[in-house]
């Protein structure tokens, strides 16, 4: 089970299981991270990821989509 998110975990990097940079964590505590999102993001793993809503400053990740957090980097779920 993966941890809760940490105010230590701001400025990680936010990587899909594929390897692709989806952004960088703003701010993080509890189960949400707040997100700045790539300027080269798909469409279809915004979608995925639930960020639909166009020009937003930062959003919502929420633990339940993270396979794994290291010292660097967040990496979510393969089935995303």
């Amino acid at each position: 089970m993966v941890r809760n998110f940490e105010s230590d975990d701001a400025g990680k990097k936010v990587m899909t299981a594929d390897g692709d940079m989806v952004g960088t964590v703003d701010r993080a505590s509890g189960s949400t991270a707040h997100i700045k999102a790539d300027a080269d993001l798909s469409r279809s793993i915004r979608r995925r990821l639930g960020w639909t809503e166009e020009g937003e400053e930062t959003y919502r990740l929420q633990k339940s989509k993270v396979d794994r957090i290291t010292d660097d980097e967040i990496h979510l779920k393969e089935n995303l």
